[in-house]
């Protein structure tokens, strides 16, 4: 029964993270990226808020954590969720599942940069190598018909800052006092800020209402937002960082399927072969890392 239900949670957390790029695909045919990204902050915010009502956390104290919640607000959330959304104007959803599975190849080139991993070994050569080389099948710039583009590399970028943010909260926000709901939240309501002072910039043009973008937005920030966020730590709390893990292998895996079958996006057997080589490399890495080095800590296995 205990394995049952850990799968069901793996299996939903990888429904909800997966399909954030179906739905953003889908609230883009309402809003533009900043009012979509705003929207989905303040509705995940708003629910992380609920829950630390519910378990009577109380949100972080201090301006130094305040400090470090700013820059993984901006980092982890205002600024990859918008350049997903951007990207995702001319990208397929599914493609951009793709380059976000990524992210650990990302963490792996600013760990060390920030002094928080052990050398680089073999393994992890090889397996940033491999990894490294299935983006560039996926993108194959000699082909006329390759994926480079500004919104390709919008994703690529988001996926990048994410590594970026896992190393900087392992680094500065992990620690056990800590309520995860409440950081979450705080973090949280700080990218909502960020993207309020984007508004002037890009959030200013008419929205005309429809019901399917306005519900795939409902959808994508309370429940592949905030109610994800909660499922992971449920997660982590019962079955650990390795079972948590798992989830990071099947989002483009859903976020794929998604496209595919309700949004006709076609996908060449090219881009289905980078996916498999970048995953074949982010299991090369993770498998040196549970051999040499203690699990990446519980905020690390956030994604989008």
């Amino acid at each position: 029964m205990g394995e049952t239900k850990t799968l069901l949670r793996i299996g939903a957390l990888a429904l909800m993270w997966g399909s954030s790029f179906f739905w953003i695909k889908l609230g883009l045919g309402m809003f533009s990226p900043v009012q979509l990204v705003l929207a989905r902050l303040v509705l995940g915010a708003a629910m992380l808020v609920l829950l630390c009502r519910l378990q009577r956390a109380r949100l972080p104290r201090g301006r130094r954590m305040w400090g470090h919640l700013a820059v993984a607000a901006f980092f982890h959330n205002a600024l990859p969720f918008l350049l997903f959304a951007i990207g995702e104007t001319t990208v397929d959803s599914g493609i951009t599942g793709v380059l976000n599975s990524t992210t650990p190849l990302w963490v792996l080139l600013a760990a060390p940069l920030m002094g928080t991993s052990s050398r680089m070994t073999g393994t992890r050569v090889a397996g940033l190598v491999i990894g490294l080389g299935g983006i560039l099948l996926i993108f194959a710039p000699w082909q006329a018909s390759g994926l480079l583009s500004w919104g390709a590399l919008a994703c690529l970028a988001a996926a990048a800052s994410y590594g970026f943010a896992f190393v900087y909260e392992g680094k500065y926000l992990s620690d056990p006092g800590l309520s995860p709901y409440a950081t979450s939240a705080g973090q949280m309501l700080l990218a909502s800020g960020f993207m309020v002072l984007a508004v002037p910039v890009g959030g200013l043009t008419p929205v005309h209402v429809s019901t399917g973008p306005l519900l795939a937005v409902l959808v994508l920030g309370i429940g592949s937002t905030g109610i994800a966020f909660a499922l992971n730590y449920q997660l982590l709390a019962s079955e650990g960082a390795v079972a948590a893990s798992v989830v990071g292998y099947l989002l483009p895996v859903v976020s794929v399927l998604l496209g595919a079958l309700f949004l006709g996006e076609q996908l060449h057997l090219r881009v289905i072969a980078g996916m498999v080589v970048v995953l074949g490399g982010v299991a090369l890495t993770r498998i040196q890392k549970r051999v040499t080095a203690p699990p990446l800590p519980a905020r690390a296995t956030e994604r989008v």
